[in-house]
């Protein structure tokens, strides 16, 4: 018998993968058949996912895996959070979705907190809060439109939008329920409590449902099956890390155009501390918590690359690493950075008026990005281990970011700790591994870390001591 083969699609706010995997034994084999740019639209000054771009770009992935692997066994998509499709009665969208990085949520949350304070929705949720979570956006289309909130019948998060058009059942798999701020951190259910107090429909958002969950044959593909894996990218992402000593104490960054750092808990931690810290609660695969700060990751260097007419990353890296160290250092989480578009002379902005030196070459802004990047890990993680009474001995990145060598040897000196780096794809590959699991392809006792372990290379990157 012909190896089992799965399809992950994996979508990211800048850009999507369509990723083979095909288990050989103990390993997942990974080809990825299909990458294209994020589909966005710009209309009326207002930014907009484009869904028909994006199943246009589904269906090539399919076409291309099912060439591939005739016999292919399953798919699931897992995307970004927060972001969601509004349906009617018919299933058909009322509206293209938002995307996050829109302004119209702007002034919401803090209104939002006249109505249930900010103690109240954190003890429900766990939920960080960031202007633009999934229930800011929910009231923001009360302020914008009553009319078209009243013909949906039902809402549904970025993937599982795509895993109920490629024939699943319209449900919310968990890991993604949990980033909206209207779950209940507690109980793994809808917050009636969230819902009540804004006057928001509850019924329409449809079950949650637990990560690896069967939710129907995929529609032009005899034999697959839709798999919820963990909606959520990080989800998906965490469960791929390839830790092997399971009695050390490790914390993991998902490195990409947000950086996600934190660990796995069992429970919640739902202290003043916790959320005047801004740590939220992400629900994992098999009940665990990700218990995690959201961090600007590489989108303005993301940014930059857009305006600078697409330079390769090995360049800009070559050319970081000759620049002066320490020139500048920037928040990458001031608000002002949050939207698209001339970027560059944005950071150079905020140098001048914080009084730092000003990066005028690629590279020197390149490194200014990348050390800054770095030095909010460490700050982060420094919240996290006063936050938890839990020390943290290794720090895997896992993602894009973990490509950059440079960035990777910057974390290990700014944390303090080695950092282990890999896979690059780890979304892709913890989505395939919790198909293969969910259909009982994997041998009894065998866990996806090992895995994941098994199915990359890792590179370890020390801390370097800094001498006077």
């Amino acid at each position: 018998m012909a190896d089992p083969s799965y399809l992950a699609f994996d979508l990211g706010a800048s850009s999507g993968r369509a990723v083979l995997g095909t288990l050989e034994g103990e390993r997942m084999r990974m080809e990825v058949l299909h990458r294209f740019a994020t589909p966005r639209i710009e209309d009326g000054g207002r930014l907009f996912w484009d869904l028909d771009g994006f199943w246009t770009e589904l269906q090539t992935g399919l076409a291309a895996a099912l060439s591939a692997a005739p016999n292919l066994h399953s798919l699931s998509v897992d995307s970004w959070a927060i972001d969601y499709v509004p349906l009617d009665i018919d299933g058909f969208p009322v509206r293209r979705p938002y995307r996050y990085r829109d302004s119209r949520t702007s002034g919401v949350m803090e209104r939002a907190f006249g109505t249930l304070g900010a103690e109240a929705i954190y003890e429900s949720t766990g939920i960080q809060f960031l202007p633009f979570n999934t229930l800011f956006q929910l009231l923001a289309d009360l302020d914008d439109d009553t009319h078209r909130v009243a013909s949906v019948s039902r809402h549904l998060p970025m993937a599982d939008y795509f895993n109920h058009r490629f024939g699943g059942e319209p449900v919310v798999e968990r890991s993604m329920a949990s980033t909206t701020q209207l779950m209940d951190v507690r109980t793994g259910d809808w917050a009636p409590s969230i819902f009540d107090a804004f006057g928001l429909d509850i019924g329409a958002w449809p079950p949650i449902v637990p990560s690896g969950s069967r939710l129907g044959p995929v529609e032009g593909a005899p034999g697959a099956t839709v798999i919820a894996s963990c909606s959520h990218d990080t989800g998906c992402a965490v469960a791929a890390a390839p830790v092997r000593d399971r009695e050390g104490s490790w914390a993991f960054v998902s490195s990409g155009t947000w950086s996600l750092l934190g660990i796995e808990r069992g429970g919640p931690l739902l202290t003043r501390a916790a959320r005047e810290a801004g740590f939220t609660h992400e629900a994992g695969l098999d009940g665990t918590i990700r218990f995690l700060k959201n961090l600007t990751g590489l989108w303005a260097l993301q940014e930059c690359v857009r305006e600078w007419g697409g330079v390769d990353w090995a360049t800009l890296e070559t050319e970081a690493r000759t620049a002066r160290p320490g020139l500048a250092s920037i928040d990458l989480g001031d608000p002002r950075f949050l939207a698209p578009g001339g970027m560059p002379e944005r950071l150079r902005a905020y140098c001048r008026e914080h009084g730092e030196a000003v990066p005028e070459t690629r590279g020197q802004l390149t490194r200014v990005i990348l050390e800054s990047i770095a030095a909010s890990y460490a700050d982060a993680l420094r919240d996290l281990v006063a936050v938890t009474g839990r020390a943290v001995d290794v720090l895997h990145i896992l993602g894009g970011g973990s490509q950059n060598a440079l960035l990777c040897q910057l974390s290990a000196d700014a944390c303090s700790v080695p950092v282990v780096a890999g896979p690059a794809e780890a979304t892709a590959l913890g989505n395939l591994l919790i198909q293969a699991r969910t259909l009982g392809h994997l041998r009894e006792g065998l866990t996806l870390r090992e895995v994941a372990a098994r199915s990359c290379r890792l590179e370890t990157f020390t801390p370097i001591t800094q001498t006077a």
